[in-house]
């Protein structure tokens, strides 16, 4: 990663390192960097509900036009939305201010390239270093950029989940559903779809409100506590919930039971190789081997990539794919674009639990199962590579590993189960993740090569 953008564009803490000149500075390098490629490029701009928005949306926004670039604003909507409208409005480029689930205080800036997708690394690497050389390419006064304000994003948005699931089986079925926004950008779209899909709503938490009063804005089970609550308690259907920038979406069963990203991103993969007969999938190294039993039941084939929604939405365009996304939440239909959308998750979802006449605890019940275990343990990061490749060398001479991926840090297939240890990208640690039939043998393998990989660590500083 590089000093500004990690994995999902630049964060930080509001008027600490997220400041109006940090974002100035960004928007003249990014104006700069489209303007090697187009005269005059159009770019558009929205924000989720966190009360820095205008602050750092001003302040982007008078860099990019101070470079020649022209700014749509298109307010306050999901990065999905944003995202669905840079690809069908054809913009050059679109940025989203948000910090996606991260604490109140804390806001970012991502990119959208003119395809709807999370900005490459490449790009990222370009504008980075020409905001730390400071080449920007001003315009003159008379050529300055023009702004104006467009608010027909959410409508384009809906229309188009609307154009791409089978309206009138979900319709027939007059779902309930419980929704919760978490006070986030899913609020003012949302309960609309849900509305045009003809379900009975019950809403928590959706007022756009960038305390995120109702609870922490990432959808973790502990965190969806009321939701789970009230799913039983007014007999409905379903219950779905979004993160801040509604680009992700967990839901809850019937009964009350919450599924976990990795099921729902299974279920869907189920059901799309289902429908297509088999297809090629893209997900990373990290998602349950339950993904890959459902595709290749169905005759598809499992692409395994390193982690991040962007990697995963570049390598679908490039193979084809017919689904794809990643187990926190975040599905990617590629018939409506490649990112990851939770309004539009929410409604395949719906989709599928219509086609199939079955409840959500029903469907989750016929996927695999396997249990999972995960924990971390303290690597300081000059010692990642080489702790890496140590504990590559070393598994090899373990007679219980059958595989060894490095896509993304170390994965290991074993004979009852997989282990993966992956170095963090923010933070000075190693993330360790185990699964298998076992939640007993999942947590032994856990803790069985996090001691291996903390001996090497301390032989190695």
């Amino acid at each position: 990663m590089g000093k500004l953008f990690g994995t999902n564009g630049i964060r930080g803490v509001v008027n600490e390192d997220m400041n109006c000149e940090l974002a100035l500075g960004i928007g003249m390098a990014w104006g700069t960097f489209f303007k090697r490629i187009k005269t005059r490029p159009k770019i558009a701009i929205g924000t989720d509900a966190r009360l820095s928005n205008h602050m750092l949306k001003n302040a982007i926004s008078s860099g990019l036009l101070s470079t020649g670039c022209d700014v749509v604003d298109v307010g306050l909507v999901p990065t999905p939305t944003l995202q669905y409208t840079v690809k069908e409005k054809k913009y050059d480029s679109g940025v989203i201010i948000t910090a996606s689930h991260n604490p109140p205080q804390f806001n970012g800036i991502k990119g959208v390239s003119s395809d709807g997708t999370e900005f490459s690394k490449d790009i990222e690497d370009d504008i980075e270093r020409i905001y730390f050389e400071k080449k920007f390419s001003l315009a003159s006064w008379k050529d300055v950029g023009k702004a104006w304000n467009w608010d027909g994003a959410i409508d384009l948005y809906i229309n188009g989940i609307l154009n791409n699931v089978d309206i009138n089986k979900i319709k027939k079925k007059k779902f309930h559903i419980v929704i919760d926004c978490g006070n986030g950008a899913g609020s003012l779209v949302t309960p609309i779809l849900l509305k045009k899909l003809d379900c009975e709503i019950t809403k928590l938490y959706c007022e756009p409100d960038g305390m995120f009063p109702g609870h922490n804005s990432e959808p973790l089970k502990e965190n969806l506590v009321d939701l789970i609550k009230k799913v039983p308690n007014v007999n409905a259907d379903i219950g779905a919930a979004q993160d801040g920038d509604a680009d992700r979406a967990i839901f809850i069963d019937e009964k009350g039971n919450y599924i976990t990203g990795d099921q729902s991103l299974t279920l869907g993969a189920k059901y799309v190789t289902k429908k297509n007969k088999g297809g090629i999938t893209v997900t990373p190294v990290t998602s349950s081997s339950a993904f890959d039993d459902v595709v290749k039941e169905n005759n598809g084939i499992v692409i395994h990539t390193a982690v991040g929604s962007p990697i995963i939405a570049r390598v679908m365009i490039e193979k084809n794919s017919v689904f794809g996304g990643e187990g926190n939440g975040g599905l990617i239909f590629p018939e409506f674009q490649y990112c990851r959308d939770s309004a539009m998750t929410i409604a395949k979802i719906l989709e599928i639990m219509a086609l199939e006449n079955k409840k959500l605890s029903e469907l989750i019940s016929e996927l695999p199962k396997y249990e999972t275990f995960n924990t971390k343990l303290t690597c300081p990061n000059d010692k990642k590579n080489i702790v890496m490749t140590i504990l590559a060398d070393h598994t090899k001479q373990d007679k219980n590993v059958i595989k060894i991926d490095e896509t993304d840090g170390v994965k290991l297939y074993l004979k009852d189960g997989w282990v993966l240890l992956r170095p963090s990208g923010t933070e000075p640690i190693f993330r360790v993740y185990s699964e298998a039939k076992d939640k007993k043998r999942a947590e032994e393998i856990t803790n069985s090569y996090k001691k291996i990989a903390k001996e090497i660590i301390n032989k190695n500083s």
